[in-house]
């Protein structure tokens, strides 16, 4: 364990309690999906082990165990989550999700966050789905993801972050990961015919407002030529302790919300995939208080029609 890691850790709180045989979360969002038409994503968040990439920015750590889950508690995660979606969408008007997200606060493709065991009962139940969107580090992208997408029978999105393009920004990061890493994988995942989604994160720390922006437009235009289909830019907050650190050191702060309207604007524009602000808890970049709901809605829309608003 290096003494970035050691220090990311002891800056921390407290996990929240979970159950290994329910998910921390579940939900239907509305997504411009891979046909280019806005429809209903059924997003799992799987209670499962921590990710061993422990990275400056990251707070999914917060619902995760310690230990691997038991053989058959991602199935049984999954079920739970769909029948309880199930109910919620019986609406000829909101017809069943096509789209099916399994994020797991870090990668699919560790063993000891998904036991593999369990890979065969997953894909019995992803097989109806027309997109299956898993989180994997570029590093842990291997064959297995085209076996694991041949046993689904359905194509597989593998969501992975590049956070940045910036070469002394992500070494800072403890991503450890090179751009060049991230790029082989993408060319490892295209060999095996499986769509690519990258997140990049917008004001990582000791980074100044127009650098943010700058750099997050090169990120989102690095991510494209390494051929991601789809981008989400995801302003970096507060609230997983190192970077709360580093706040009152006057090492980072949070980005506003009109930066994010910026680069979404300039990489919508290009017309080159699918670009995606992150809203997650939005109203805490928000210029100002008065500015908050219109800058909201401007984002979704552009989100929700891929069009510059």
């Amino acid at each position: 364990m290096n003494s970035l890691t050691q220090e990311i850790i002891l800056a921390r709180g407290s996990k929240n309690p979970v159950d290994p045989w329910k998910p921390y979360h579940f939900l239907l969002e509305p997504e411009v999906s891979r046909f280019g038409v806005l429809e209903d994503v059924a997003t799992i968040f799987l209670t499962n082990r921590e990710c061993p990439f422990r990275c400056v920015f990251c707070d999914l750590w917060k619902n995760t165990t310690d230990e691997t889950v038991p053989p058959g508690a991602i199935p049984a995660q999954i079920d739970f989550a769909l029948e309880r979606m199930s109910a919620a969408q019986p609406s000829p008007a909101r017809p069943a999700a096509r789209h099916i997200k399994l994020y797991n606060s870090g990668n699919f493709f560790d063993p000891k966050a998904i036991p593999r065991s369990d890979w065969p009962e997953i894909a019995v139940r992803l097989k109806g789905f027309s997109t299956v969107i898993v989180e994997n580090h570029p590093k842990l992208c291997s064959d297995d993801c085209g076996r694991f997408q041949e046993l689904c029978g359905t194509q597989l999105e593998v969501a992975m972050g590049l956070e940045t393009s910036h070469e002394p920004t992500l070494a800072a990061m403890n991503k450890q990961m090179t751009t060049q890493d991230f790029a082989e994988a993408c060319d490892r995942l295209q060999r095996q015919n499986i769509q690519i989604r990258v997140f990049v994160l917008l004001k990582p720390p000791n980074t100044s407002e127009q650098e943010a922006i700058d750099r997050a437009i090169d990120s989102v235009r690095f991510a494209l030529d390494c051929g991601a289909g789809c981008v989400a830019v995801i302003p970096v907050r507060t609230g997983n302790g190192w970077l709360d650190h580093q706040l009152a050191l006057g090492q980072f702060q949070p980005p506003k919300l009109s930066s994010l309207e910026i680069v979404l604007r300039e990489t919508l524009s290009w017309r080159r995939g699918r670009i995606f602000a992150d809203l997650w808890d939005a109203e805490r970049f928000a210029d100002t208080p008065e500015t908050a709901v219109g800058q909201i809605l401007r984002l979704s829309r552009m989100n929700e029609t891929q069009q510059v608003d």
